[in-house]
């Protein structure tokens, strides 16, 4: 862990973050657990294919009492094409600077960690089959950006933090879902 990444016990001010293609949401939700992803570009192939599980398993995220914001470093009028029918508050952060408060990185091993390979090939395929909108040929903030995933309580408390160590190193749904099913029983 470097030390800009935020550890559970960190308390997040409260914030109003906007969404695309409009409104706000708030970080964290006073109400609720808030599972912040911090993803890389709009159209990541490999991030398509973790959110797909998400959009999947959506009601059974919220009944868990959790609340989905997913972030890109993209511009939201790029991130705009790839949201509809996504259930969740999607937000654009092309200036990263979200990236740089919770100290999610971006490395080389996002790409050439083996581990990364199936999923970088299963997205990329369907982006080749036309089953999904490929992403721009040039990512002005870059195409090596890692995964992170925090879980917020509605006081602003981290209460769980992961960092990926390369481009499809994210929480599973299940195991969202474990954290927060410990929250529950603290």
């Amino acid at each position: 862990m470097s030390a800009d990444q935020v550890r559970p016990g960190t308390v997040i001010p409260a914030r109003e973050l906007s969404t695309v293609p409009g409104g706000t949401v708030p970080v964290p939700d006073p109400g609720r657990l808030t599972h912040l992803q911090l993803r890389r570009f709009a159209g990541c192939p490999v991030c398509n294919l973790h959110l797909r599980s998400v959009v999947r398993r959506h009601e059974e995220i919220e009944a868990a009492g959790v609340r989905e914001v997913v972030v890109f470093h993209s511009p939201a009028e790029e991130l705009a094409e790839y949201t509809d029918g996504l259930p969740f508050a999607v937000v654009a952060d092309p200036g990263k600077r979200l990236y740089a408060e919770f100290g999610v990185e971006s490395s080389a091993r996002a790409l050439l960690d083996p581990r990364a390979w199936i999923p970088i090939v299963r997205g990329s395929w369907r982006v080749v089959r036309g089953r999904v909108r490929g992403p721009a040929l040039h990512q002005e903030r870059g195409r090596l950006g890692l995964p992170a995933d925090l879980l917020i309580a509605g006081d602003g408390r981290v209460v769980a933090a992961k960092y990926g160590t390369h481009a499809y190193d994210q929480w599973s749904v299940d195991e969202l879902l474990a954290q927060a099913d410990a929250m529950a029983l603290r």
